[in-house]
């Protein structure tokens, strides 16, 4: 009893600045709910709500939470997605997240970040932003810290080009519903700024940008059997003594592939994704608002100007990738 007790001060306010973000992006759309749980997270944590007290439930939140929200994400889609994109779609997003993850790591070590770090970003700029980093942080011995920035970043990156990506394509594509869709359901991390982006354009490409955004999801387990096994590699490479291990995917990763199963085969009625979706929705600000509860603010400024480098080089690189491919795909 004690030990639940021990959870609810931190929970509680962790629910509470989620619940702000809400309210608050009700005023301002465009920027989304993810965004200020972060930012309101990280300003709270450091200033009026440091004690110890809320140490047990921002960690249930940001790590539980989150977990729960990935698997619940799995009802929300369909393997049978991927055939609404056809061939040139489905190899534009396998190219577009093969550069991304290259780029990625090839730049986190230009700037002398470590591995962890590089495997994190690429997870979620590549697939989908917190969900894929909180499901690859497991699987390369990641720490919380690590976590808790490249989080961080990729959500204060995705929201600026979020709003940038909707001018790019009225720009180069007038708005062109399928060029469209592919640059902002091909660059952006997130389901819910896919949808801000797009709903800033038209409905039709709102409705396109989000089936590849969903078809890029479908790929999370790939993605984080490969980076567990690229770390393990390199991990017995440097100490050639260890025992090799098998790669332990983590268990929601393997829930959000069963939930999405079942959806997949019709056993999820429309209802009842719906409702999956508003509590993954719901479970996830709330883990980021734990994310940002429990983020050293100090160690953020430290890293500040190379992870700020690190995150726009490679979201430039990613909207020129993507107009590369659509240039030759489409």
């Amino acid at each position: 009893m004690n030990t639940i007790k021990s959870y609810f001060p931190g929970l509680l306010l962790a629910s509470c600045v989620a619940l702000i973000s809400k309210g608050i992006a009700l005023i301002f759309p465009s920027l989304g709910a993810a965004t200020f749980a972060i930012l309101i997270g990280i300003f709270l944590g450091n200033t009026f709500f440091k004690s110890s007290i809320y140490a047990n439930g921002t960690k249930f939140s940001e790590s539980n939470l989150l977990a729960y929200s990935i698997v619940l994400l799995g009802g929300t889609i369909t393997f049978q997605t991927i055939s609404l994109l056809g061939g040139h779609g489905l190899l534009f997003i396998m190219l577009q997240m093969t550069g991304t993850i290259f780029a990625a790591i090839y730049l986190g070590r230009k700037l002398a970040f470590s591995q962890n770090i590089r495997l994190l970003m690429a997870s979620g700029n590549a697939v989908c932003g917190s969900s894929a980093i909180a499901s690859t942080a497991p699987v390369i011995d990641a720490n919380e810290e690590d976590r808790g920035l490249t989080i961080t970043i990729v959500n204060l990156m995705g929201t600026v080009l979020m709003l940038i990506l909707p001018l790019i394509s009225l720009f180069l594509y007038q708005q062109d519903t399928l060029k469209s869709s592919a640059l902002i359901g091909g660059v952006l991390q997130s389901v819910g700024q896919v949808v801000a982006s797009g709903s800033m354009v038209n409905p039709e490409i709102l409705a396109m940008a989000t089936i590849f955004k969903i078809v890029r999801i479908l790929f999370l387990v790939v993605v984080v059997y490969a980076f567990g096994r690229y770390k393990q590699k390199s991990t017995t490479s440097i100490q050639k003594q260890s025992p090799k291990k098998m790669v332990k995917i983590p268990w929601y990763v393997i829930g959000f592939f069963i939930v999405c199963f079942f959806r997949s085969i019709g056993f999820i009625p429309e209802f009842a994704s719906s409702l999956m979706h508003s509590i993954s929705s719901w479970f996830e600000i709330i883990a980021l608002a734990g994310i940002g509860l429990r983020l050293n603010f100090s160690h953020l400024l430290k890293q500040g100007n190379r992870l700020i480098v690190y995150g726009l080089t490679l979201g430039t690189v990613q909207v020129l990738l993507a107009m590369a491919l659509i240039l030759l795909l489409f």
